[in-house]
């Protein structure tokens, strides 16, 4: 009997010394939650100067995955999504992605922002930790040539922006195009491709660049340059506030060459702080307009109205609310846990993925950025309007 019941035991505290052994050694922070929720986290500058991105874009994910809760989740599982504030700041930034990865145990990054900050995580996140960073705001294009592990974006580069800009100036017609963008070597980098696509679009294209000191208030100096260069069209490389002044000046002095930009111009903010001078101007979009009448883009509004009421149903909401969308609909084909791994292999094999506000996404193994086309927006009667469909710009050289 004294056998037996040693044998017994010795087996009993195996099992349990390997029961222990697997959940320590599991990274599936979903498997130790019976599988009941989908953790995952993201980073946003909440507070500091470009706070004005971060909370809004936050509000619009917020919307969609409260909405998805309420209707029972994703297969089942309730959505955790963990948000951090990095006050814009790269160092903080990666401080909060091994809080995120190693005390929350999130199985991804989804719909973050800021392309130096995340970029900053990824010899962490991606590489030591091989947890995904899926639908992040921001990016260029050593991010997706080549893809990287693990990493998954649907926001058309700048440099395709750019290229769309101009080739669309010269088949509106325009001969001579004057670029006028900040200093910083972002947005010089967008800048310096515009020439070299309208040219391809027209060889006798005669494309100049204006540089302006980063966050300028007064643009007088710079509208009284734009008149003596008499370009038939501008193309605007700045924020949405520089692009306000830009406008308003221009107004002023009599300036009425057409005026084009790229995604970060065709915001709430240009109209509010442009008033009737941003009146016909164009942009490009990632999204359609906020304001159509598509029943995507009315589910959203709504949900904004329901679920974030302080906060308007804009570009910036509508980018998060694109982003944490396409999310779901590629983790609902996950049969099984829902892990860093599972993750990774959804996104690879995720095509057509349509959310209705956005381009329909294509993913693969060798293809990690979901699309690379655009919206045309106009402003008209001081709103935006999408004008056309998506469409998909010329390649660049």
């Amino acid at each position: 009997m004294r056998r037996r019941t040693t044998r017994s035991l010795i087996a009993a505290l195996a099992a349990m010394l390997a029961l222990v052994v697997t959940a320590c050694g599991s990274k599936d922070p979903s498997a130790a939650a019976g599988d009941k929720v989908i953790k995952i986290g993201a980073w946003y500058p909440l507070t500091g100067a470009l706070a004005s991105f971060g909370i809004p874009e936050r509000a619009g994910v917020d919307a969609y995955f409260k909405s998805v809760n309420a209707r029972g989740g994703v297969n089942g599982r309730k959505i955790d999504w963990i948000v951090k504030d990095n006050a814009n700041d790269p160092q903080q930034t990666v401080q909060i992605a091994r809080r995120l990865v190693d005390q929350d145990g999130v199985a991804a990054i989804v719909a973050t922002n800021g392309t130096s900050q995340t970029q900053a995580t990824f010899p962490f996140v991606l590489e030591q930790s091989k947890v995904p960073v899926l639908n992040t705001l921001g990016g260029d294009a050593s991010w997706y040539e080549p893809p990287r592990d693990g990493l998954f974006g649907l926001q058309t580069l700048y440099e395709d922006q750019a290229a769309a800009l101009g080739d669309w100036v010269m088949r509106d017609g325009a001969k001579r195009v004057l670029v006028v963008h900040s200093d910083p070597a972002a947005f010089v980098n967008v800048a310096k491709v515009i020439g070299p696509a309208a040219r391809k679009t027209d060889p006798s294209a005669q494309v100049k660049r204006l540089s302006v000191k980063y966050q300028t208030t007064d643009y007088s100096p710079v509208i009284s340059k734009v008149k003596a260069a008499k370009p038939d069209a501008v193309v605007l490389i700045l924020t949405a506030a520089e692009t306000a002044s830009y406008l308003k000046e221009a107004r002023l002095q009599g300036v009425t060459a057409p005026v084009y930009g790229y995604a970060p111009v065709a915001a709430q903010a240009t109209l509010t702080l442009g008033g009737k001078a941003a009146e016909g101007l164009k942009a490009l979009q990632l999204v359609k307009s906020p304001n159509d009448d598509d029943p995507a883009i009315k589910e959203f509004r709504t949900a904004m109205q329901k679920y974030e009421r302080g906060h308007p149903a804009d570009f910036i909401t509508l980018w998060g609310w694109e982003a944490a969308k396409a999310f779901v609909e590629i983790a609902k084909t996950i049969h099984g846990p829902v892990t860093s791994e599972s993750l990774t292999r959804a996104y690879q094999n995720a095509r057509a993925v349509d959310t209705g506000v956005g381009p329909v996404l294509n993913y693969g193994d060798g293809r990690h950025l979901g699309t690379r086309d655009l919206q045309k927006v106009v402003v008209r009667n001081g709103r935006w309007e999408s004008q056309g469909d998506f469409f998909t710009p010329p390649t660049r050289d």
